[in-house]
Formats: structure tokens, C-alpha cells, sequence
């Protein structure tokens, strides 16, 4: 009894120091999981950010998409052929655009000037049309002409046969 004696009084005697023992590593724990929860917490944080820029990411992109949607319908329809004629045209652009701003658009810039003139050689050959005809036997020459090429046709229409 006197060893069983021993043993529980050193057993209640190493108590104290057990017990401290143990509330300083219960106080370790409770310090690691303090740092977990706040290391949880920026995660957590920086998890939310990544999300809100994903989402701004992704709405961007299915705008862009749908912008581009008719284009993408557009070049669907070309065969090779026509989109190879299509670069070589975006080629020629530089130069079709320096050929027009030189040289169409200035004549462009004169026609109200040309139809004027236009009216007035008109009326030069009308004038030489009614002086022709006033030549005397020249409605002989028109008629003979004509038989001649009466004659012509005929002559066709038999050799197609």
C-alpha cells in the first residue's frame, strides 16, 4: 500500500506540472490555428479578387465575341479563292487610294464643267448632221447605202444557214 501511496502522490504531485504542460501546448494550438484562420482568411480574400477579375475577364471576352460574331459569319462564306483576291485588294489599297485622290477626284471636281460643253458639241454635230443632209444626192449615197447593206445582211443570213 505504502508503494500504491507513492505512486498516486507522485502521480498527483507531477499533476500540476502535466496540467501546465498541457495548457501550454493547448495554447500552441490555439496560436497555429489563429495563424491558419488568418492565412485562410488572405486566401480567401485573394480567391474573391481573383474571381471578381475573372468575371470582368470573361464578360470582356464574351463581348468581344459577340462584336465579332458578324465577322466571323462574314468570312465563313469566303472560299479561298475570294479571300486570297481580298488580301491582294487590302494590298492595292495604299495605291488605289492615292490613284483616286490624285487623279479621279479632280475630275470629278470639273464635271460641272463638262456637261457644257457636252451640250455644245451636240449641237456642233447636230448642225453638221443637218448640213449633210442638205448636200445635194447625199439622200442618193444614204439610199445606196443602205441597199448595199441590205444586200450584206441578206447574204449573211444565207451563208448561217
Amino acid at each position: 500500500m505504502f508503494g500504491w501511496t507513492v505512486r498516486t502522490a507522485t502521480q498527483a504531485a507531477s499533476v500540476p506540472g502535466r496540467v501546465l504542460d498541457l495548457l501550454t501546448a493547448a495554447e500552441t494550438v490555439v496560436a497555429r490555428a489563429n495563424e491558419l484562420v488568418d492565412r485562410t482568411d488572405k486566401v480567401i480574400t485573394d480567391a474573391e479578387g481573383a474571381v471578381t477579375h475573372a468575371e470582368k475577364v470573361t464578360k470582356a471576352a464574351e463581348e468581344q465575341v459577340e462584336a465579332i460574331r458578324p465577322l466571323i459569319r462574314f468570312v465563313e462564306e469566303f472560299s479561298t479563292h475570294e479571300m486570297d483576291a481580298a488580301i491582294r485588294l487590302v494590298d492595292e489599297l495604299p495605291r488605289l487610294t492615292a490613284h483616286i485622290t490624285d487623279d479621279v477626284l479632280p475630275i470629278l471636281a470639273t464635271l460641272d464643267r463638262v456637261g457644257p460643253d457636252i451640250h455644245d458639241l451636240l449641237d456642233v454635230a447636230n448642225d453638221v448632221r443637218q448640213a449633210i443632209l442638205g448636200i445635194p444626192g447625199f439622200n442618193y449615197l444614204r439610199r445606196r447605202g443602205e441597199d448595199k447593206e441590205e444586200d450584206r445582211n441578206e447574204k449573211d443570213t444565207k451563208d448561217e444557214d
